[in-house]
């Protein structure tokens, strides 16, 4: 199955606010996120990816059927450099991992974005830490570094 990257249009924020509250309450296994009273995972930066130019959103869609596979959210809000890009945001609908989808978006991710790269796999998560390791030393062939549960690397040569 191949994908593409579908940028998202501010008219379709609230499909991809319906899927990253999915992914909050995923994550919240892990990670002790809590939702409020309204029954909302809260995310205060999820505006912003409709109006800072250092935040991008984009669906994962299947490229024959055009199918709504999953997410990414990525900034440039990272720690260990003065610039580069971040993953903020990554899922794969569940039915549909497994299957190289998200390797593939991530490798269009950092293919799209050159330069510094840090990803920061989800605390206290076993998987997230060996997917993000599997997928970062093949795009990078090994060469990247853990650092402070950071994969950093720079694909600006690539």
């Amino acid at each position: 199955m191949n994908i593409y990257l579908d940028e998202v249009k501010e008219e379709n924020k609230d499909i991809l606010f319906r899927l990253l509250e999915y992914s909050l309450f995923e994550e919240s296994l892990n990670n002790g996120n809590e939702m409020n009273n309204e029954a909302i995972f809260e995310y205060k930066y999820f505006n912003k990816y409709f109006t800072d130019n250092n935040r991008y959103a984009f669906f994962i869609r299947e490229e024959k059927t055009n199918k709504l596979l999953g997410f990414v959210m990525i900034n440039t809000y990272i720690q260990k450099s003065s610039d580069g890009y971040s993953i903020a945001e990554f899922m794969v609908i569940p039915k549909y991992r497994r299957k190289k989808i998200g390797k593939q978006c991530s490798f269009k991710c950092f293919d799209k974005y050159r330069g510094n790269w840090e990803i920061s796999p989800l605390f206290n998560s076993n998987s997230a830490y060996n997917f993000w390791k599997k997928v970062i030393d093949e795009y990078t062939n090994y060469n990247n570094e853990f650092i402070d549960r950071i994969f950093i690397f720079n694909n600006a040569e690539k």
